[in-house]
Order: structure tokens, then sequence, then C-alpha cells
């Protein structure tokens, strides 16, 4: 087997998010996008040593699971929804066996037996995001306009969407309207290698309670009178919706970060929020705010999550990573006090306006990274709920969390290998799996969420059994620090900035971080090289404190 040679296998093994792999000539083929028992050919990318990495280029022949025909016109294209030849019976049937196995690979079942609850369907598998990030851009260098997502595998192709089929048909027609109408003013898409052009994003949020609708126009400001904003305006409301708009927007992002960011924004027409309700609490939703996109899958979430913290009456709990402090209001009427942390200074705000509105009065929300701010709150947690982002939680972080030494706590992951790995840390600390569940929040894709109960225990270390790769998990950082992929992903998550492996090298450098012998050193002492540009040293060093490495 040779790099770039073309191969052909069937799909043994499955491993989360979604990677399959087969085996030929002593090595393990993986290959990114394939499902279980499909014949697939592939193009090998990568060799190492036991292992190739492969491109997917056809399936061969179908696996046993996929049981329905694809709903959107997009499959295929679309780097989205790629679960669409499963029916909804064996997207459940895959996302449960493999969070399952994640946990039965780092859980000692046999020390301390877990329950296993299942996986809890969405109520909802058409038309349940309550938002959307459409990207302006071309179908195909130098096509017309288009307004849409990413091409599979694609970091500037944009798929034209016309009829995504996992939101309201309200979103897909301000789509439409909006790509005709500026593809008719002739105006240029923000090209961000070159960093010019005045079309970005187009940011729709629908209120799953009542179909309110919030539209956001993202745009730089070259030539902003070039927008015609009064006319984009009256053509959407002039729109056949099923529901309403409550309030249009426009955001100027000047931003070299490919995401979208607000230097400014203007209120164009209505109101700049809409609401939810959730479990009988009501919360106001403003246009950068952090809310579940599947609302009523949410419900389901939540509710599984304030049954696993039980009767907490005299209890002060903390919610960490509190995010708009949906968890932390729904546990206040059953807590004597809810203290939520949460980095991002938005959210708290709209935190603290959600408590008022659902006449909370036992809730505080504190601004500021959960590392730093634990040690400066003076109460002492009865309880513990953890809801990190995809990237688990910064291990220095864990350490005093588990320090606080509660008896129970509440684990809530987007990501389960990073779940995986926190719980090794907290077994080690006397923490173990009383009960868990999976919850699909993303019908059609491979994402899913679970929930773990956690009970204190006594410590032996010697009875917790790891038995999964590192490698394969990408566990490296407990090793060293952060691999130079995680650091890459979190910076791209965080602030939507490619980083390159020079560039986290000179920055380790910088911070004292050892780097492997002569890693990404010039080959001579007059050799030019590119230098980290002050933005992303920046991303970078964000990155090196969440994962503990300054």
């Amino acid at each position: 087997m040779k790099k770039h040679d073309i191969v052909e296998g069937v799909i043994d093994t499955y491993e989360f998010p979604n990677k399959g792999s087969f085996h030929m000539d002593d090595r393990k083929v993986t290959v990114k996008g394939a499902v279980k028992g499909q014949k697939v050919s592939c193009r090998i990318t990568k060799l190492k040593k036991g292992k190739a990495d492969g491109r997917l280029l056809e399936v061969l022949e179908k696996s046993e699971l996929e049981d329905a025909s694809p709903v959107c016109s997009h499959f295929g294209m679309c780097g989205g929804c790629s679960y669409q030849t499963l029916s909804y019976e064996n997207q459940l049937k895959v996302k449960e066996e493999l969070v399952k196995g994640l946990l039965d690979g780092v859980i000692d079942g046999e020390a301390h037996p877990y329950e296993w609850q299942g996986i809890i369907a969405s109520p909802v598998t058409k038309g349940y995001r309550n938002k959307m990030e459409y990207s302006f851009g071309d179908e195909y260098k130098d096509g017309p306009l288009a307004l849409g997502l990413h091409k599979k595998n694609s970091t500037y192709d944009i798929v034209q969407m016309d009829d995504c089929y996992i939101v309201n048909d309200d979103l897909n027609k301000i789509v439409k309207y909006t790509v005709q109408f500026y593809k008719a003013a002739d105006l240029p898409y923000y090209k961000k290698m070159q960093h010019t052009g005045l079309l970005r994003h187009l940011v729709i949020r629908r209120s799953a309670t009542n179909g309110d609708l919030l539209v956001n126009l993202v745009t730089t400001t070259q030539n902003l009178e070039a927008l015609d904003l009064d006319a984009y305006v009256k053509g959407l409301l002039e729109l056949p919706l099923e529901g309403k708009i409550a309030g249009i927007l426009h955001t100027e992002n000047d931003s070299m970060a490919d995401a979208v960011i607000s230097d400014r924004t203007n209120l164009l027409y209505g109101t700049e929020y809409i609401y939810e309700t959730v479990l009988g609490l009501q919360f106001k939703i403003s246009p950068f705010s952090f809310f579940q996109t599947n609302t009523k899958s949410a419900e389901r979430l939540y509710d599984k999550a304030r049954s696993y913290v039980g009767d907490t009456k005299d209890a002060v709990i903390f919610d960490l990573y509190s995010g708009t402090g949906t968890i932390a209001q729904l546990l206040a009427p059953v807590a004597k006090k809810v203290i939520g942390v949460e980095i991002v200074e938005e959210a708290v705000a709209a935190a603290r306006v959600n408590a008022k509105l659902n006449g909370l009065d036992n809730c505080e929300f504190i601004a500021g990274d959960v590392l730093k701010v634990i040690d400066e709150i003076e109460e002492k947690p009865d309880f513990i709920v953890l809801d990190p982002p995809r990237d688990g939680i910064n291990p220095k972080a864990l350490t005093k969390i588990i320090n606080y030494g509660v008896n129970e706590l509440v684990y809530i992951s987007c990501k389960p290998t990073s779940l995986a790995r926190d719980l090794v840390t907290l077994q080690e600390n006397g923490y173990y799996v009383t009960k868990a569940c999976a919850v699909d929040q993303f019908p059609g894709t491979v994402h899913v969420e679970t929930v773990v109960l956690l009970s204190k225990g006594e410590v032996d270390s010697k009875k917790i059994r790891v038995e999964f790769s590192l490698e394969d998990m990408d566990m490296s950082e407990f090793q060293d620090g952060a691999t130079y992929p995680q650091i890459k992903e979190y910076v791209l998550e965080h602030t939507g900035l490619k980083v390159s492996n020079l560039y986290i090298s000179q920055i380790k450098r910088k911070c004292g971080i050892g780097v492997g012998k002569n890693y990404n050193l010039p080959k001579s002492e007059d050799s030019r090289q590119p230098q980290c540009p002050p933005e992303k040293e920046k991303a970078i060093r964000e990155a090196f404190k969440y994962f503990g490495m300054i």
C-alpha cells in the first residue's frame, strides 16, 4: 500500500463521530464519512505504522443500516446531514452504540456498574433547527452568487440552500429572497483570503414557541451604501411566511476571522430579540445568544438533567459553563441558590435578564473563566452541573472542580470523546458513573449529546480500567498539553482563524513550552520563515490557557 493508492474495503468498525475503518495489508484504514457495513473505495492520503487514512471516493455497496432515501436535494454535496440514508431508528441505534462504546471503554463496570438509560429521540426530525448561519460565496470558482452552507470537504465552495429540510420553510424562503436580491444588485461576496468584498453571512433565528423570526445580514463595511437596506427590508416584510419577522438587523464585521463577529450591529426593523419557552420558563434570545438549536429536544435533555439532579431544596448548585443560564434557571425552583459561571459576557447578561423575566431571585451569574472564577466564589457547592464546550474541561479547572468534593455532579456533553477523556480523571479521583444516557438533538447528522450522573466513592486507581486507544481518541493532552490538531481545532472553533503547526511551535517557544527537536526550525540561520501574526498569536495563547499549558 502506498500513498495515493485507490483501495477498496468493507467498513467493519465505526468510531465517533463519523469514522469508519477496515483492515488491509496489516493496516487499519480509516475513512471519514463511511458507515459500518458499506463497501467503499478510497484514496490513501496518509500512511503510519499499522495505520492509514483514506479519503472516501465512492460507496460501492450500501450498508444494511442504509434503509432510507435522502430527503434533501443537497445530500452528498452539503457537509451537513450525512445520516440521511439511515432511517431514524437506525440513526438512533448507531449513535447509542457509539456513545455506549465510548463510555464502556473508560468506565469500570465491574467495580461500579452503572445504569445505561439508552438514547432519547428528538420529538421532531425535520425543521427542528431554530438557528442557521449561512455563508455567501459561489458554488464554483467565479460562479454566480450563492448563499448556503459549505460543500462537503470544502473551505470555500458554497452549496446554494434552497430547500434545507432541517429548518422551517420560512428560512428557505428568506435565503432564496436574499440571494436573488443581491444577485440582482451584483454585489460581491467577501473573499477571506483577499479580504475583499461585501456580503459575508446571513443568520436567521426562529422561535419554536411562536414562529417569530430574527434576520441578521452580516457584511463588511466596504461600499455599505450599495446594500440598499431599505429595499431589502421592504422585500423581506412582503414575503409570504408562516411566522412573522420580529426583527431585522445589519451587522458590520471587518474581522479577518471567518466567523460572525459584530463590530457594530444596527436594528433595521422591529426588535432585537425573540422568545422561547422551555419547560414553562421564558427565554429572551438575542442575535448572538447561545441557545440549544433544537428547542423541543433540548426540553428532553434538560428534563433528564433535572431528574439526575433530584431533590435539592436546601442545596447550593454550581452551573459551570452556564451559557445563557437555561439549566440554572430550570434548577432554581428546586434549589436554595444557583450560581452560574460563563466566560461569554453577553451570555451572562442574557442569563440575568432571563432570570428576572422568570421571577427567579436565587440565581447569580458570573462572567469569567471557570478556571479563575471558582477561586473567587465564597460559597461552596452541594451539587455541580457541568455543561462545557466541545473540547471538554480544562484539566486544571477539572482538578479544582474535583477538589470541591461534592457527593454528586451531572456532566452534559456535546462531544462524547471529550466526556470520555474527562471521565478518566474523575474516576481516578473517586467519582464513578451511576447513570448515563444519550440525547439526540441533531437528527440526520452524526452529532449527539450525552448526560452522565456521577457519585463520589472511594479512590482506588488500581480499579480504573482504560481500554481505548489514546491516539484514536486524541488523548495526548494527558502527556504534554494539547496536540497540534487540538490547538488548531480550538482556535478555528473559537476565532474562525486557521493556524499552522509552524505558528503553534513559534508561540510554544515564546511561552517556554518544549517543542520536538528541530521541529519547524529553519534549515539554516539565514532561512526566512513567516512569523505568526499578532491576531493568531493571541488566539494560540488562548488555546494554551484553555488546555492548561500556560
